[in-house]
């Protein structure tokens, strides 16, 4: 449309005249937020055309122009009837009023329940900085898009409902949502009702019954164990009901299941008051005793719980997560374990798994893990359709006195606005305000599938644990704390002061809480029996390393998986590598080329697919592989599309995932120890770019995969492939950091791997899945050997062996003849055969231990009878002395060599770092531990 459409158009009446400045201002406000005006101004903006071929909207400036030359030149316009120009800025001041209580309303708001924090004056708030005053306040005026179920409003009502909406007990901050539907639907839910909710008489009772419940356990414990740490809810009383009410509407809604992870705090009250654990249970905990269970233990305020909860919607089963001292770390776990069971269900709205997480004021707005874990929670891999997020606010985190020691944001929650997720602070003192955030959350979450926050602000009656003193670091709070009454007063005060509830009613439901507690019972009325759910853990018990399985698979069907590993469709164009890959592997299965790793890696995954299990892979780079190995999703070159043979061997293969993840080690690899714990069936992944890049997954490797079956029973069958060999690329390239996962290998936790053949890996993977036992697998996997020439496998080797734990001498080399015996893990063999066999020396035999842990000792013993001569031993590594297995294996090594034996170390002498940074350096180390290795002890 040109220039003169557009004048046209701006000719119209609405536009013209005295109405200049009033469709001006509209028009400010259009640009600013379209949501913030009429519909049908909205939709008449929304209609500005182009000027030019390819413009795809009208400058500001253009527009602007012409609203003031339309407004001096009012007489062009016969016909035309211009408002007073006054009374329309005025209705402009009453639209931009309305914006300026939905962007900042919730700054205004009675937030605190100890009424201490510094609200910042918002002058925008107040009517006379719009030039409202006086008999303005008798007017109607035209109010928008404010759902107030009609089009125009008394200014003196249409202020008290905006103080009542957005300045009362709940501050709801959504207008950074950039979509207009969404924020429309939190406006027609707290604007007609002036964030007001209606209960029944029964629903009220509730709530109290809830609140009496979280004092009521809480000053039993304190009572009966006093000064023992219990990380009390008191002050946060309000998150009882408050999950209750989720739990119970979510039920309504379809929800089959819930999942919940918290930190310390109110963690025992949740455990006895939502989940049903008996408190004779608790209490028992509290005096010391415990079962004769299996496992080391762990404290009572990092223990999970599951039971059955009824709703009117049907039982809603709860899991509540394990979870240590690292607070938010749990987030990312549980959306992992919420991920599994929503495919194991077969949802793909999200409704019948929910995940809620719970968090601390210094915590969410403090660890990173946060950051990482909301980023994922769009992300393909990984999202589960949204999590209710509840932060325990209690303004003080730890010990910290002042905020600004704790963020550099006004609130803690601000971090969840880089996902659009809409925030609902509320005084966690008004338990209906805190039930009504509490639905609107639910709700948002199952309609539009996204995060949602609700800052439940309160305050903490004791200090950081009950031994602790807060009037050191927080003496006027604790002041006011000793003079403020409990959550539970304060209404039941209020439902008295109403008439809902005489005195004798509040006593009565104190009296029957503490008596249920005396009696040690369930003190849930909702709580359930669990009944069978949706996946079996029976198979997996007690099952050890020696559990029986078959390895072998047919060498037909092999083969036809292997013809399916490159099938695409034939319009489809591959980059010329890939295609030269692809092509080599045809040549693989027809029999002309010997099997290399990437083929072997895919053809274990075929395997285990065609006999219907599922299998789920997640990394950076892991669809095509970080060195360009895998190519697992082949990219069509002329359109970008991607085609995953795995995903078409055949109708009734088990599902295959693979997804290139987001850029992050910590929250990635907690989703899948999440995942596999909620998932025992079939073969889950997660897979390093490089090796090292595990460090910043420390957290989850030392106090969830390699403890959490001690701790807490839990198994999991996670497989982590982790990059590692030194091949010149430098001290952040080169290792895994081998030694870490071996010092934290005990009581049989996990299985520490290096395969150095792809027959190894084939077989490697389908143990992790066919023997009947679910323990974590890290593997040390490999660069330079996914091409090196003497690393390959023949298809036999595939179908019919096993995964070796140990593997013996390959050359004709006669055992009488041996003088010395050299062990070695990974690509250092490759380097060991080469230079012997260049060298033609006779009497070093060299044997690989592939499992290093754990150590498979009487494997050894039976190889090596024939070398009960040899008195001179050598263990071979590639990483400096003090990593690697030198210190954390040699005790088995020297389990396994005769009497009077000496072993020696062959490798890189001790380092501060993992690896040298200049590849002569590289080389020159190399050459003198090979040869280190290799030369016979003189007699």
């Amino acid at each position: 449309m040109h220039e003169g459409s557009l004048q046209a158009w701006l000719d119209s009446s609405h536009l013209s005249g005295g109405n200049a400045a009033y469709i001006e201002d509209l028009y400010e406000l259009y640009l600013e937020d379209p949501g913030s005006i009429d519909d049908k101004w909205r939709e008449l903006f929304d209609q500005l055309p182009v000027v030019s071929e390819g413009e795809l909207e009208q400058p500001h400036s253009r527009i602007r122009t012409y609203f003031q030359r339309l407004a001096t030149e009012s007489h062009r316009y016969a016909g035309t009837s211009a408002s007073d120009p006054q009374t329309d800025a005025k209705q402009v001041k009453v639209l931009q009023l309305i914006n300026a209580h939905r962007f900042r309303g919730h700054q205004h708001a009675s937030l605190d329940p100890l009424d201490l924090w510094k609200q910042p004056r918002v002058s925008e708030l107040d009517p006379a900085f719009h030039g409202l005053e006086g008999e303005d306040f008798e007017h109607e005026f035209n109010i928008g898009s404010y759902a107030a179920g009609g089009d125009t409003m008394k200014l003196a009502n249409l202020v008290d409902a905006l103080k009542k909406t957005y300045c009362g007990n709940i501050g709801a901050e959504y207008m950074h949502l950039t979509e207009t539907e969404e924020k429309r639907w939190i406006q027609s839910r707290l604007e007609p009702i002036q964030a007001k909710g209606t209960f029944s008489h029964e629903d009220k009772v509730r709530f109290l019954e809830g609140l009496t419940a979280a004092e009521g356990l809480e000053k039993y414990l304190g009572a009966k164990f006093p000064g023992a740490k219990r990380f009390s809810l008191e002050g946060g009383d309000a998150l009882i009901p408050m999950l209750k009410e989720i739990i119970r509407r979510g039920g309504e809604q379809g929800a089959k299941e819930m999942v919940i992870g918290m930190a310390h705090r109110g963690r025992l009250n949740v455990l006895i008051n939502v989940l049903g654990k008996r408190p004779s249970e608790l209490f028992d905990e509290f005096a010391g005793k415990h079962g004769e269970g299996w496992g080391s233990g762990d404290v009572k305020y990092h223990m999970g719980f599951s039971s059955d909860f009824t709703t009117p919607g049907g039982n809603v089963h709860l899991a509540l997560a394990f979870n240590p001292s690292h607070l938010e770390i749990v987030n990312p776990v549980v959306m992992g374990s919420v991920r599994a069971r929503q495919e194991r269900i077969g949802t793909d709205d999200g409704k019948s798994v929910v995940p809620i997480t719970i968090h601390g004021d210094s915590a969410i707005a403090g660890q990173g893990v946060v950051q990482e874990t909301f980023n994922m929670s769009q992300a393909r891999a990984f999202k589960v359709g949204g999590t209710i997020r509840i932060v325990v606010n209690n303004q003080v985190g730890f010990t910290t006195s002042n905020p600004e020691d704790t963020r550099s944001t006004q609130y803690c929650t601000d971090i969840a606005k880089m996902v659009q997720a809409p925030i609902f602070h509320v005084n966690a003192d008004d338990v209906e305000s805190v039930i009504l955030v509490s639905q609107l959350a639910l709700d948002f979450r199952n309609t539009f599938k996204r995060d949602v926050v609700i800052d439940l602000i309160c305050y903490r009656r004791h200090g950081h644990n009950e031994a602790d003193e807060p009037n050191a670091t927080q003496p006027v709070m604790y002041q006011k704390i000793k003079q403020h009454p409990t959550p539970r007063k304060h209404y039941a005060d209020h439902l008295m002061s109403i008439g809902q509830l005489q005195q004798a009613d509040v006593s009565r439901i104190n009296n029957e809480y503490r008596e249920a507690l005396d009696h040690g019972d369930c003190v849930v009325k909702e709580w359930r029996p669990m009944k069978a759910h949706s996946v079996d853990w029976t198979p997996f018990v007690g099952v050890d390393w020696a559990a029986d399985y078959d390895s072998s698979f047919s060498k037909s069907r092999l083969l036809a998986l292997g013809q399916s590993l490159t099938k695409r469709p034939e319009d489809w164009k591959l980059q010329s590598r890939v295609k030269k890959i692809c092509d080599d592997r045809d040549e693989m299965t027809a029999g002309n080329k010997s099997v290399d790793w990437g083929y072997a890696e895919n053809l274990a995954y075929a395997t285990l697919l065609d006999e219907g299990y599922r299998i789920r892979l997640t990394g950076q780079d892991s669809g095509r592989g970080t060195f360009f190995h895998r190519h697992a999703v082949l990219h069509n070159q002329l359109d970008n599309r991607g085609f995953i043979p795995l995903q078409n061997i055949g109708e009734n293969q088990g599902p295959f995932d693979v997804w290139d993840s987001v850029l992050s080690e910590e929250a990635v690899l907690a989703f899948e120890y999440g995942y596999t714990t909620a998932e025992p069936s079939g073969l889950t992944i997660w897979e390093a770019q490089f090796g090292d890049f595990a460090n910043g997954a420390q957290v989850v490797i030392d106090q969830f995969l390699s403890s959490g079956e001690q701790k807490w029973g839990r198994l999991c069958g996670l497989t982590m492939l982790l990059p590692h060999g030194y091949e010149g690329q430098g001290p952040e390239h080169s290792s895994a950091r081998l030694e870490r996962y071996l010092q934290l290998c005990a009581d049989h936790n996990m299985q520490v791997v290096i395969p150095s053949t792809p027959a190894q890996i084939f077989h490697m993977l389908r143990r992790q899945v066919l023997r009947p036992m679910r323990r974590p697998l890290v593997v040390m996997s490999p660069k330079s050997l996914l091409r090196h020439p003497l690393c390959t496998s023949e298809l036999d080797e595939l179908a019919e062996g096993t995964f070796q734990n140990v593997i013996g001498e390959i050359d004709n080399i006669d055992p009488a003849s041996v003088e010395r015996v050299v062990f070695c893990s990974g690509k250092v063999y490759y380097d060991l055969l080469e230079t012997r066999r260049k060298q033609e020396i006779g009497n070093v035999a060299i044997v690989r231990i592939e499992q290093l842990y754990p150590f498979p000792t009487e494997q050894m013993l039976e190889l090596l009878k024939p070398y009960a001569h040899v008195r001179d031993w050598v263990w071979c590594q590639e990483e400096p002395q003090n990593q690697g297995a030198w210190y954390c294996s040699q005790h088995h090594f020297w389990s396994v060599i005769p009497a009077g034996s000496k072993l020696t170390y062959a490798g890189r002498e001790a380092s501060a770092a993992p690896a040298v940074g200049y590849m002569s350096v590289h080389l020159k180390q190399q050459k003198a531990l090979i040869e280190a290795a290799l030369n016979v002890a003189s007699n």
